[in-house]
């Protein structure tokens, strides 16, 4: 899993409340079990027409915002159906980071074994922050996890609050997987030991 450490991005604006995991990723996208090449289908029905091509007035089309890392979220963002693939598309599509004042649990819980890391903020917070989104290009966010900062581009800093293991597993890059792999060498000495008392296994 790629580290978290400090993300610098222009934010998107997606100025929506309740925006559940099926808009996230429709469900027509959750045929694979790779975690690459969903970044295509992230918010397709709203990214594109009925004829495949894009709509102009969707935010991550607009020029400013087609490579973003930083997402600026209405309320309760990840709702609905437990799918790992919507933490899945916004990583492959780019996006590091989704703020937002509330989150789907399951949702919110996924994300940080995907290397996304979702941040709450006040409804004030949220505000301030929408309106540094909306200036696109002129306006560039900075993500300090080790801090727990975000910067704005006037100079305003939020502070926002993580729970330190999850911080630590953002910070070193390390999934379910990656934090078995540290006890590898008493997984190997255990598994010679059975061999040898249970050689029939």
């Amino acid at each position: 899993m790629e580290k978290f450490t400090v993300v610098s991005s222009v934010a998107a604006p997606l100025k929506i409340i309740n925006v559940d995991t099926d808009m996230i990723i429709p469900k027509q996208y959750l045929k694979t079990i790779k975690r690459t090449g969903l970044g295509k289908g992230l918010f397709s029905e709203q990214r594109y027409k009925d004829d495949g091509s894009e709509n102009p007035d969707f935010v991550l089309n607009r020029p400013a915002y087609r490579h973003a890392q930083i997402l600026v979220a209405g309320d309760n963002f990840g709702c609905g159906s437990s799918r790992e693939h919507a933490p899945w598309a916004l990583a492959d599509f780019g996006i590091r980071c989704v703020i937002s004042t509330s989150f789907g649990d399951i949702f919110y819980n996924n994300s940080f074994k995907n290397g996304l890391l979702p941040i709450r903020v006040t409804h004030e917070q949220l505000d301030k922050l929408f309106d540094d989104a909306e200036r696109g290009a002129n306006a560039t966010l900075t993500i300090d996890l080790e801090k727990q900062e975000i910067r704005g581009p006037d100079g305003g800093v939020i502070n926002f609050e993580i729970d330190p293991f999850r911080k630590h597993c953002l910070l070193n890059g390390l999934d379910d997987i990656g934090l078995t792999m540290q006890k590898k060498s008493s997984i190997d000495t255990f598994e010679a030991r059975e061999k040898v008392a249970r050689p029939w296994l």
